[in-house]
């Protein structure tokens, strides 16, 4: 295959989650991101799991296919957190970064009583992805460190995966359009990158370079994307 070319998406199964296999995925993880994939070997994987090399090879065959799945847990555990069921709101709640907000008609605010508005409902999306990279930032480095790296064997499974994640994004994305009026000039997959790559940068450079910002701080400075998106009434003349 030529240079530049990305490998086909490795078969994405479910991962078995036996004690062995996490054992091996856990050991996997850490050395992965803080040495990358290229860094690492069966032999140091299967020492820091306390299994044989053979155990590993016969839980996954190859070096290649544990990555592939290592990355396929990781995205199962992400997504599961991202999909979860946001807390309710009150009655007559609304997120206060939004007061204010009109339709070009100068409308009021959307009536979001009794339900999940879909701001807050993005930033408890938001902060779980936070909460992600607190517990498994190992799993962040692996993810920075391969993702864009050209040309990759794991470029195909990368896409798939990244595809998955952006899915659930856009979901969310595409529930405050549907309740707000936003800004059509910006292109909803831009929104969406930026917001995806966002929650790992800043998940990761909290972790690693500023531990004393808090979640939430880091939660807001994601969420300024979004409010960027929703237009604003205009100030009142005079």
């Amino acid at each position: 295959m030529s240079i530049g070319t990305p490998e086909p998406a490795k078969a994405l199964r479910p991962a078995r989650t036996g004690a062995t296999r996490q054992k091996i995925f856990d050991a996997s993880m850490e050395l992965i991101g803080e040495r990358g994939a290229a860094g690492v070997t069966v032999d140091e994987i299967a020492a820091a799991s306390g299994v044989s090399k053979g155990t590993v090879y016969y839980n996954f065959g190859s070096k290649s296919e544990l990555i592939a799945q290592l990355l396929r847990h990781g995205v199962d555990i992400l997504k599961a957190r991202l999909e979860g069921p946001a807390p309710a709101v009150p009655a007559g709640a609304q997120d206060p970064g939004t007061a204010g907000t009109q339709d070009p008609a100068g409308t009021q605010d959307p009536d979001t009583s009794g339900t999940q508005d879909p701001l807050l409902a993005m930033e408890w999306m938001i902060g779980a992805a936070m909460d992600f990279m607190s517990d498994y930032p190992s799993f962040a480095r692996l993810w920075v460190s391969e993702n864009w790296r050209i040309p990759s064997e794991w470029q195909g499974t990368f896409a798939v995966l990244r595809g998955e994640l952006l899915a659930v994004i856009g979901a969310a994305v595409e529930n405050v359009a549907k309740t707000y009026p936003v800004d059509a000039t910006v292109s909803r997959g831009s929104l969406e990158t930026a917001i995806f790559g966002a929650c790992f940068v800043v998940g990761l450079d909290r972790q690693t370079y500023n531990p004393e910002r808090t979640r939430d701080q880091s939660v807001a400075a994601i969420m300024a994307i979004m409010r960027g998106y929703v237009l604003k009434a205009p100030a009142p003349a005079g």
